[in-house]
């Protein structure tokens, strides 16, 4: 398995002069990127940073920021990027935990970083100041770091704790990107809308798996619906990878048309489930040749690929090309203890997978919790159907319990999404002194749609009884993180006015 630094310098090799990246008026071929890159990389070396060194990035997907990235490739340094909205305290826990060696930032984490501690003591650099650096000569930058380096640490969302460490090497990087490739069936010269941040899986995923295929990698620095439209159009994107969220902001956006994306022939989606309703709205508006259902995570890059999403939809498909998936019996910690056909349960994977981690970064007890047997327990829940296809209901933590019936909020948003009414929905189980939990549904509405309105739809499209909301919460926006997941926990953390619905069995 070749090391990224190596792959990179094959692709420099094989396709010179096409366009690699572009951001704003700034566009590279490979030879000029590369020059670049070996540019940034002597002054890395200049600043005392040795193979094996964590650096700490927080920035925007901006040219300056994916450099970076690259060059850290080729001197085996292992990029920790943190979210670039990162507050002093979280900057301070990602340089102490990965011991980091030095800080990379920019405008809009400049305060954040001066606000740090912990970044007093180290090597601090702008975006304005690489760019000035890459403006330098220096000569070709040789690869040192191999295969078996590390290349990059992730960190998960901390919901109830701390943020988890993931640590993965360039075997395991390079690995999930010739997948991505792969089941997303992409050609050479592809032009990727390099939106998703270089800070989440998809993000580094999406820049890696570019430069495999001599394809362009259109940097969009944070998200911005008009923004992303113009660059479609512009720089005629042929293939998009993004959350439903990001998704459903684009076909709702006043400028959107399907002319103005006529270029873009591939849809993946990634990082959260998506609605039926938006679904059938994204395959009548772009008519894609390829729609693809990724699964997978930042600990191991593949589950599982459905290429054909609208033609069962809400199925995530089979094990991807790197991967062997099962669906174990809930609460148990036995991969052999499997979960029958259509019955619920935690969905697990080998972690003998090309595109695996390891284990988390100095936190045993999180190994404890999800590494059991050679498998990696996900803490999703999901079935397989008769036909062997996967299905994923939700979070372990998010299925609701109501009168002893275990409900999947996945399933129920699906059945809202389909009223024209609704324009955005999310459900959670709260606290309810007869039943345990009852099913509640937030939504944002368009137009004057009712709460009567919504249960008839869902008696009249079949949703069981206990399945069916008993409330309704009308909402002015659903809560999401930064890169578009829906985030029940402020919806049953907050205090909300329902609409109540009529009392049903």
């Amino acid at each position: 398995m070749l090391d990224l630094g190596t792959s990179f310098l094959a692709s420099v090799e094989r396709d010179p002069d096409a366009l690699a990246i572009v951001d704003g008026e700034m566009r590279l071929s490979y030879r000029q990127w590369y020059d670049k890159i070996s540019a940034l990389a002597a002054a890395l070396r200049e600043t005392g940073l040795r193979r094996g060194d964590h650096v700490l990035t927080a920035m925007q997907n901006r040219w300056e920021n994916a450099s970076l990235h690259w060059a850290c490739q080729f001197l085996g340094l292992v990029v920790t990027p943190l979210n670039w909205r990162a507050k002093a305290d979280e900057i301070d826990f990602g340089i102490e935990d990965a011991d980091a060696k030095a800080v990379y930032y920019e405008a809009s984490t400049e305060e954040a970083v001066r606000l740090s501690r912990l970044a007093q003591d180290l090597p601090q650099f702008s975006a304005e100041a690489l760019a000035d650096i890459m403006k330098g000569k220096a000569p070709d930058v040789v690869p040192v770091a191999d295969a078996a380096d590390w290349s990059l640490m992730l960190y998960t969302s901390g919901t109830t704790s701390k943020p988890k460490g993931v640590p993965r090497r360039h075997r395991a990087e390079r690995a999930g990107a010739v997948a991505h490739v792969a089941q997303n069936l992409y050609r050479h010269g592809e032009r990727t809308l390099g939106v998703m941040p270089l800070y989440h899986t998809m993000g580094v995923r999406s820049l890696i798996a570019s430069s495999l295929i001599g394809g362009t990698f259109v940097c969009l620095p944070r998200f911005d619906v008009a923004k992303a439209l113009d660059l479609i159009e512009e720089e005629k994107i042929t293939n998009l990878y993004l959350v439903p969220t990001l998704y459903h902001d684009l076909v709702h956006h006043e400028a959107f048309s399907p002319e103005r994306v006529a270029s873009v022939t591939k849809l993946g989606y990634a990082g959260a489930s998506m609605t039926d309703g938006l679904l059938k709205r994204l395959d009548q508006t772009f008519r894609p040749e390829l729609f693809v259902n990724h699964y997978g995570s930042s600990e191991i890059y593949t589950f599982t690929i459905e290429q054909t999403a609208t033609a069962k939809p809400g199925s995530a498909g089979r094990a991807g090309i790197n991967q062997t998936i099962r669906v174990v019996k809930l609460g148990s910690r036995n991969p052999d203890e499997r979960a029958a056909v259509g019955e619920e349960g935690e969905i697990i994977a080998l972690m003998k997978s090309d595109e695996a981690f390891e284990g988390y970064w100095k936190r045993p007890d999180a190994d404890a919790k999800a590494l059991h047997g050679g498998w990696y327990f996900t803490g999703d829940t999901g079935f397989v159907d008769q036909d062997g296809d996967f299905f994923v209901t939700g979070r372990a933590d998010d299925m609701i319990i109501t009168g002893g019936e275990n409900v999947s909020p996945v399933e129920v948003e699906s059945c809202l999404s389909l009223h024209e009414g609704v324009a955005e929905v999310a459900v959670v189980g709260l606290p309810d002194e007869r039943w345990g939990k009852i099913v509640v549904a937030f939504v944002k509405r368009r137009g004057d749609v009712t709460a009567e309105d919504l249960d008839r739809h869902c008696r009249d499209s079949g949703l069981a009884n206990f399945r069916r909301p008993r409330r309704i919460v009308f909402v002015e926006a659903i809560p999401k993180s930064p890169v578009g997941k829906l985030l029940r926990r402020l919806l049953v953390a907050g205090e909300y006015t329902a609409e109540r619905i009529p009392e049903h069995q």
